[in-house]
């Protein structure tokens, strides 16, 4: 099965530019209702996800809201988790991952961010493809 039939695209999916303030990430994961979001940088390639937990830890080093209307959504990615494939990427590998991720982040042939694939997205195509074998 090709991969871009589960994809979410790049316009439909909420992510994070890495000059996007922290104040700024926290208001459009609230705004969503995500607990976690692809973060891309000014070239459009994927960088990382941020978390909840990031925007906390944040806050708990700064001490105050304050000084992180200032700092980037990139000085507080903890790690580079949630990782991304290529749109060439074969459904084992993308089942592998979405084993470990909400969601898995996807990037063109030149590593620009070109949407996710979601765990939602995967079970709801098992789930269709089940019910309809089973129906035949």
């Amino acid at each position: 099965m090709n991969l871009l039939y589960l994809l979410r695209p790049k316009d439909e999916t909420v992510y994070i530019t890495s000059a996007a303030t922290v104040r700024q990430g926290l208001e459009k994961l609230r705004a969503h209702g995500y607990t976690a979001v692809p973060v891309i940088d000014t070239e459009g390639e994927y960088i990382g996800t941020v978390s909840e937990g990031d925007f906390l830890w944040a806050l708990y080093e700064n001490g105050s809201m304050r000084p992180l209307e200032k700092l980037a959504v990139s000085e507080i990615l903890r790690e580079k988790r949630d990782k991304a494939v290529p749109v060439s990427a074969g459904m084992d590998e993308l089942l592998l991952l979405i084993m470990e991720q909400n969601f898995v982040p996807v990037t063109d042939d030149r590593g620009k961010f070109i949407g996710i694939v979601t765990r939602r997205d995967i079970i709801r195509y098992f789930y269709d493809k089940e019910h309809k074998e089973t129906d035949e």
